[in-house]
Order: C-alpha cells, then sequence, then structure tokens
C-alpha cells in the first residue's frame, strides 16, 4: 500500500496574521514492525504600553516598591477551544484574549519544586522559543507561565516508573488576565500540559482565555517495534519517542531479538549480534531521551519461540521433532542449557533496560503448533511430566518455562511483566504467574482464546488488536495496512479481537483491567516499504491511538477535521 507524503500545512486560522515556523530538522532514518523539535513559538510577539494597575501583577502578589510594574502585554484575542491531538476532556471557556508566548515572558516555578519540574520547565522553555525560566519565590507577571505541583500524588515519579492512574497524568491549564497558570499533581502531568501548550501554540498562536481539565483514560498507550527482521537507526528510533511523546502517548516497546536479527549490543554472547545493531550507549541514550520525555522503553527477548538469530550458535538447544527435523527459532525446553542461556540474556538487558517493564514473548512456540504436540515432540512430553507429573502436557512445560523467566527479570527488578497472549493456555497443571499481563494481538491462531476468558480469569489483558493496530510490512497472510481512520472511527480499547467490544461487563474493563494500548509495527517483509515510508504510514494511525486511548467519549471532530488537524502538527 502506498503511503502519501505529508501534505502541506494549512495557513494559520489566528485573527491576526501570524509568523512562519522555523523550518524542522530533519531526522535521521534507518531501515513485524515525527516529532517537532523546532522551537515553536508562533503568537504575535507584541508588547503594549505600560499599565500601572492591579493587572500588572499576579494575583495575590504585593507590589514592589523598588521596581515599576511589568508591562501588560497585548495581543490579537486567541479564539475557539484549544485544537490539540488528542483533544483535551474538558475546556471551560472565560472571557479574556487569554495567552500568548510573547517577548520577555518567563516560565515561574516556585523553588521548593525545582528538583520535580525542572525538566519539564526547561523543555517547555525550548518548545516556545528560549523563554527564561525562574526559580524561587518571583512575582507572576503579565504575560509569564506559572507551573505549580498540587495535590496528594505530588512529586516527581521514579524514571520509567509505571504511571498508575489518570490522575498521576492529569493537568490544569488556567489562562487569566494574560498569565498562564499550569498545576499538575506529579511531573508527568506537568510535561503532558507543556505538550498541550506546544500544539496549541502552533495551531493557534496560544491558549484562549479560560480553563482546561485533562486526563487519560488509560495509563498505558503506546507502539511496538520489530527492530530485529528489520534495523531501524538509532535517530531514526529517537524521533518516533518524540513523536509518541508529542502525541501524550507512553511507551515504546522494542522486539529486538527473533529469527532474522538480534539487534542491540551483547557483552555476554556477541557471537548473536547482528551486524546491524544498536550499540548500548545508543540504548542508554535513548532511555534517557524517552525518561525526560516521559515514554518508557520496554524490552522484549521472545522465547521459547523466536530465537533464530541466538539459535544459529547454539545448535545443540534447537529443537528437532520426532523425525530429527530442526524447528528454526524454537529453543529445546527440556534441556536445562536453554534456561540458562535465555537468563543470561534476560540478566545482561535487564540492566540496560532500568525501568520495571519486561516483555517475556511466549508466542508462536512451533512444538504447540503441531496436531498431536506430545508425538511430535517425545522429549518435550517426557520432561513434562518429570517435572510436573504424571498428566502434565507441553503445554504445561511451556508455562512453566516463561513462569520461570519471569522470576529471572522479577530478579532484575522488574515488576510489570508482559507476555502474548498465545502463550497463554486455559487448564493444565501449571498455571502462568497471575502477575503477567496478557499482550493480546490475535485470534488467527486455532484454538486462540477469546479476550473475555482472560478477563474472567482476573488478568489484566493490553491491547494490541491485529485487526486495528498491526502494521505488516509487505501486508502477508491477509493482513492491510491499518488507517487512522478506521482507528478513529471503530477502535476502542474495548475492542480486543476482531471488531466488537468484549462481551463483558463494563466494570471489568476499566482501566485496571485493560489499561490501554500500542499501534504495532512488524517487518515480516523487510524490504517492503523504508523508514521514511513507515514513518509516513504510522503517523495518522497513532494520533487516532492517542485520541481513542485519551478519551473514552466519541470523538466530537469529524475524521476530516480530526486529519486535518493531525497533518499540521
Amino acid at each position: 500500500m502506498s503511503n502519501p507524503m505529508r501534505p502541506p500545512r494549512p495557513p494559520w486560522p489566528s485573527a491576526s496574521p501570524q509568523p512562519p515556523l522555523p523550518a524542522r530538522p530533519a531526522v535521521g532514518l534507518g531501515s513485524r514492525r515525527m516529532l517537532l523539535t523546532a522551537p515553536v513559538l508562533a503568537g504575535a510577539l507584541v508588547l503594549g504600553g505600560c499599565s500601572q494597575g492591579a493587572s500588572s501583577q499576579a494575583p495575590g502578589a504585593a507590589p514592589s516598591s523598588s521596581s515599576p510594574a511589568a508591562p501588560v502585554p497585548s495581543w490579537a484575542k486567541v479564539t475557539g477551544p484549544p485544537r490539540i491531538v488528542p483533544a483535551v476532556r474538558e475546556f471551560r471557556p472565560a472571557d479574556g484574549n487569554g495567552w500568548r508566548p510573547t517577548k520577555g515572558a518567563r516560565i515561574v516555578v516556585p523553588a521548593g519544586e525545582k528538583s520535580a519540574v525542572a525538566d519539564e520547565a526547561q523543555l517547555m522553555a525550548k518548545d516556545l522559543g528560549g523563554l527564561a525560566v525562574v526559580w524561587g519565590n518571583q512575582e507572576v507577571r503579565p504575560g509569564d507561565i506559572e507551573v505549580k505541583l498540587t495535590g496528594g500524588a505530588r512529586g516527581k515519579r521514579a524514571n520509567n516508573a509505571p504511571v498508575g492512574s489518570a490522575a498521576d497524568e492529569s493537568y490544569t491549564l488556567t489562562a487569566r488576565d494574560t498569565r498562564l497558570t499550569l498545576t499538575a499533581p506529579t511531573d508527568t502531568g506537568v510535561f503532558n500540559a507543556t505538550r498541550t501548550v506546544k500544539q496549541a501554540v502552533r495551531t493557534a498562536g496560544g491558549l484562549p482565555e479560560g480553563t482546561i481539565e485533562d486526563r487519560p483514560d488509560r495509563p498505558q498507550r503506546g507502539m511496538m517495534l520489530d527492530n530485529a527482521r528489520k534495523p531501524f537507526t538509532a535517530d531514526w528510533i529517537e524521533a518516533r519517542i518524540r513523536q509518541l511523546a508529542d502525541l501524550k502517548l507512553n511507551q515504546l516497546q522494542l522486539h529486538f531479538s527473533d529469527d532474522q536479527g538480534f539487534r542491540i549490543q551483547s557483552d555476554s554472547h556477541p557471537q548473536i549480534v547482528s551486524a546491524d545493531h544498536l550499540t548500548k550507549d545508543q540504548v542508554r541514550h535513548l532511555i534517557k531521551v524517552g525518561q525526560s520525555l516521559h515514554v518508557a522503553l520496554i524490552p522484549e527477548i521472545d522465547s521459547p519461540g523466536h530465537l533464530g538469530a541466538v539459535l544459529d550458535h547454539y545448535p545443540d538447544l534447537q529443537l528437532r521433532n520426532a523425525s530429527g527435523k530442526v524447528l528454526r527459532g524454537a529453543i529445546d525446553i527440556s534441556k536445562p542449557q536453554a534456561g540458562e542461556l535465555v537468563d543470561s540474556l534476560l540478566k545482561e538487558f535487564g540492566q540496560l533496560f532500568t525501568g520495571p517493564y519486561w516483555h517475556l514473548g511466549g508466542d508462536e512456540y512451533q512444538a504447540l503448533m503441531a496436531s498431536n504436540p506430545e508425538a511430535s515432540y517425545p522429549q518435550l512430553a517426557k520432561a513434562a511430566r518429570d517435572k510436573y507429573g504424571s498428566g502434565a502436557t507441553i503445554k504445561d512445560l511451556a508455562t512453566g518455562w516463561l513462569n520461570d523467566r519471569q522470576k529471572t527479570v522479577e530478579a532484575a527488578g522488574k515488576n510489570r511483566i508482559e507476555a502474548w497472549n498465545d502463550g497463554f493456555f486455559e487448564g493444565g497443571k501449571v498455571a502462568a504467574d497471575k502477575n503477567r499481563t496478557v499482550a493480546y494481538w490475535t485470534g488467527r491462531e486455532i484454538g486462540a482464546r477469546e479476550p473475555e476468558s482472560y478477563l474472567r480469569e482476573g488478568r489484566t489483558v493490553l491491547n494490541l488488536n491485529d485487526e486495528f493496530l498491526y502494521y505488516v510490512l509487505g501486508e502477508p497472510n491477509g493482513f492491510t495496512y491499518p488507517t487512522g481512520e478506521r482507528i478513529y472511527k471503530s477502535w476502542t480499547p474495548r475492542v480486543l479481537r476482531h471488531t466488537s467490544p468484549v462481551s463483558v461487563p463494563e466494570s471489568q474493563t476499566g482501566a485496571d483491567r485493560i489499561p490501554g494500548g500500542r499501534f504495532a509495527i512488524w517487518c515480516d517483509h523487510a524490504q517492503a516499504q523504508t523508514a521514511q515510508q513507515i514513518a509516513d504510514g504510522i503517523r495518522l494511525p497513532l494520533a487516532a491511538l492517542a485520541q481513542k486511548t485519551w478519551d473514552p467519549r466519541t470523538p466530537a471532530q469529524s475524521w476530516p477535521d480530526f486529519k486535518a488537524l493531525a497533518n499540521r502538527l
């Protein structure tokens, strides 16, 4: 499917002429799976005559006897509700000209909150063309932005820490009397508010008079990238992190190991690493960028299937059927050395990826795709009975395998563990760890369980519905490139399989049970698209995903209007 290039941005829609934006810098490109880095100062930078009235001081501030009052800025009225992606949940308009970034305006942060929101304040200052940031007991002058932390969750979350609830990411923006006040309970909420300010300045030159109350519906919102089958440059991945952040998407999963490649430097097993790979320093940089933009990087080393690039160097651990045929990519989980090999990789990369998340894979283990697994793989059947007793099956052995790998990553400090839905099995003698999230991607597999069964077990189910959210290069096996329009009109987090919402009570499908969704880029036919074509092709789907995971209501904008807005940002 062709992917048209981004159309030219339409004219600014404000009441007075607006200056053009600076040109965007080019981003680096790499090759089963763009953000604005230039300043976005867009308002008319005009200062009106000096006013000695009360409006020149912050509400409640004492007048200064040692210096004259700051001049009151004057600008064309910012009209209409804020136009951003995702749309704000609530806007209460008021009478006034709104707020625009002006020459001499500052970002004011109380001294006690400097350590918590310093990064966010500095980023907003850069986005708005280099505003000054001041700390301490400063008078909030006309044109200034005041940043404050408030509420019971007040403070700074640890880098890459999981978001607990919508309240952690909520914020309030109030434009009143030429000033802008930004309040939030955590630094993440402050960051989300800065994204709203950035977009509003780009689309309308500023924020209209009134108050925005905003928060996400689902705490996990993001993208998965298959950089195992197709290598992508660090610059390309960084550009995606920045793109996700501007859309208030907060996760990037990296599927960096598969049959076609192992794409991150390994010190413990250097021989398994593909020639085209990321260095650990590059990954550390990406993690740091993600931390600064509140995007968690989630590593995935898939097992016991999809290990071909690793097993090419460990042929004795390759799975063989009863006839001696090697099943490429599958590891023989009856052998103790198999667990030792994978655990050594999990430990190494558990130190590299510092956050709490880990994806164990668990999908498409070829032994379980046979019509009669026990007959086809007698060594696995025997190992299951030896380990778990009479009546145990290969499904039990595979479940135990993932449980053991989960213990390894938990020992490395990970407590948000995921696996693909076809790595969970009903019945049997061994149950999957109850704290493992189901990453539900498919109903195409023969015998695939319905998502309702996981919810009824009390499990958390993350939405990666391959009907809407799978961008598979080359469109093999009946896949077609997903469109933003289809996601925008027909998908919600409750649409976990096929095209209909799950048939369980809404009380069981809230953010604590279905925490959100990820858009997945799979590179099955790696050369089907260039990295630039992929970036173009995923832009509108990501914008639509951002909207549908941020606000559960039917979008107020028509698709053509939403598309036009997304094309401008």
